[in-house]
């Protein structure tokens, strides 16, 4: 079986602990705090692989969980990093959150290696916790918990045209003749059972990649047959040769069958049926009607709607040339950038507004915010960065810390602190 869609959990490694201890050295009175910080947990990576074309590493293990850091030890030493884990896909990949949908990544173009899950930061060790009136700090911070979710991985091939149409119409054997791929090519339904990719090399014109999508039938959209497993896959696809048979050598009429095609295209991504199409009116070479002409049939249904119709035969190869050089001319006139899903949801921040609780106290004159919830905030956050700030600040209102403060009586001008982090508040 091709393997284009899998479901995985994933999950990144935790931060060490910070390591309490006390320098204990003789001819060395008060000797002080000195335990190390622990050690970054392991990160989850995907990176697209080049000899990969299906996803057939991941029908079977499920789980993939990179290790946790080291604690922190004595003598101020560092626990070590985890090492990351590094999970190789073909490229075309699209990465999304499993209950959502959205899209996480997506691994073409020049998308070669993206983070998807980064692992905990360490904790400090009671060394950084000494002040003045606090000499003997008994405290380290805790590691960074892990990250983890369940996504799903799609492949979607990476193709500028795509061939469609009913089963056994002829596109394999037009993609064995226009390129050097070889599929399987038979005379019954469902010889495709995965798309085939081939190379058109065109002198005088730039050459193009085509995918063969196996056959559509009538509510593929809905599930029926096999084809709609790989209607993902004319996703990224600029532009559609749509195969049909001319001489109706299995009792259907090619027109009807074009409308059928398009309504299966419609229902499922209304986006890719108004995508530019060609027309193939193949197996001219078995037309033996002498009364009717089905591809001037053709011609006078859909040239009138902008989609041109071209006679060929995968057979003798009669036609091919004029549809090639069409489709090249009419890619050139199409955005060239390729077709790339958009980042839909953020793992770094869709996890920090994980429901856990929080605290706003006034001590003093400074307003105090702490809990599990603003921990695991500043804990994933680089306030350093102008986005972070700016997340950091999105996090304050939609979260109604911001509400909270002042409820509890906050004033322009007065002092916030988080843990180790102290602002002025300004509306």
């Amino acid at each position: 079986m091709f393997a284009d869609r899998a479901k995985i959990f994933i999950k990144s490694g935790k931060g060490g602990d910070g390591h309490v201890s006390f320098r204990r050295e003789l001819y060395v009175p008060n000797g002080g705090p000195d335990g190390g910080d622990g050690g970054r947990g392991g990160d989850v990576i995907f990176e697209v692989d080049e000899g990969l074309n299906t996803l057939q590493d991941y029908r079977h293990r499920k789980k993939f969980a990179a290790k946790d850091g080291e604690q922190g030890g004595k003598r101020r030493c560092h626990g070590a990093d985890a090492e990351d884990i590094v999970l190789r896909v073909p490229e075309g990949t699209v990465i999304k959150e499993a209950e959502s949908g959205k899209v996480i990544a997506d691994m073409s173009g020049d998308n070669r290696r993206q983070i998807i899950l980064k692992g905990g930061k360490g904790g400090l060790g009671n060394q950084h916790f000494a002040t003045a009136t606090m000499q003997i700090p008994k405290y380290a911070q805790p590691g960074q918990p892990s990250k983890e979710l369940w996504v799903n991985l799609e492949l979607k091939v990476i193709a500028d045209v795509g061939l469609v149409g009913f089963p056994n119409v002829g596109k394999s054997t037009l993609l064995s003749r226009v390129t050097n791929a070889q599929p399987k090519i038979a005379n019954y339904h469902f010889t495709t059972l995965n798309p085939n990719l081939g190379v058109v090399d065109l002198p005088g014109a730039k050459g193009f990649v085509i995918a063969d999508i196996p056959g559509l039938i009538e509510g593929a959209s809905e599930g029926v047959g096999l084809g709609h497993e790989f209607l993902r896959h004319i996703e990224r696809t600029k532009l559609m040769i749509h195969v049909v048979d001319a001489a109706g050598t299995e009792g259907r009429d090619p027109i009807d069958d074009i409308y059928k095609i398009n309504a299966e295209l419609e229902a499922y991504n209304p986006e890719i049926a108004k995508r530019p199409q060609v027309i193939a009116a193949n197996k001219i070479d078995a037309i033996y009607q002498e009364d009717s002409d089905p591809v001037q049939a053709l011609k006078d249904e859909f040239e009138p709607q902008g989609i041109r119709v071209f006679p060929i035969s995968g057979v003798t190869g009669s036609g091919m040339k004029e549809l090639l050089y069409y489709v090249s001319e009419q890619l050139q006139k199409l955005d060239q950038a390729p077709i790339i899903f958009k980042q839909e949801y953020f793992p770094e921040d869709e996890l920090i507004y994980v429901d856990l609780p929080y605290t706003v106290e006034k001590e003093d004159d400074m307003y105090v915010v702490e809990g599990p919830k603003i921990e695991k905030m500043l804990g994933y956050t680089n306030l350093d960065s102008e986005k972070g700030f700016a997340f950091f600040q999105k996090f304050l209102k939609d979260t109604g810390i911001l509400d909270e403060l002042e409820a509890a009586g906050i004033q322009e001008g007065d002092t916030v602190r988080m843990y180790g982090l102290q602002f002025d508040y300004y509306r």
